[in-house]
């Protein structure tokens, strides 16, 4: 598996956590030193291991913003 390098710039959100303590959480991610994107995916109680997940540009994330507002949840 290649290496890769990831800063969390930003700490957003914590969106759940599981009863093994993984936390699902919202943050600013740079990876392979490029600009930060937003950042869902589930990370180890201490930080050490990470899920797999999604990264979004302010752009994406605006779209899915509005497409969450028209949604009746």
């Amino acid at each position: 598996m290649a290496e890769f390098k990831y800063e969390i710039t930003e700490r957003i959100a914590v969106l759940s956590q599981s009863a093994n303590g993984w936390e699902r959480q919202l943050n600013m991610i740079s990876w392979n030193d490029r600009p930060a994107k937003y950042d869902i995916r589930d990370w180890s109680p201490d930080g050490s291991k990470m899920g797999k997940g999604i990264s979004l540009s302010h752009d994406e994330l605006a779209i899915l913003k509005g497409i969450l507002e028209e949604m009746e949840l």
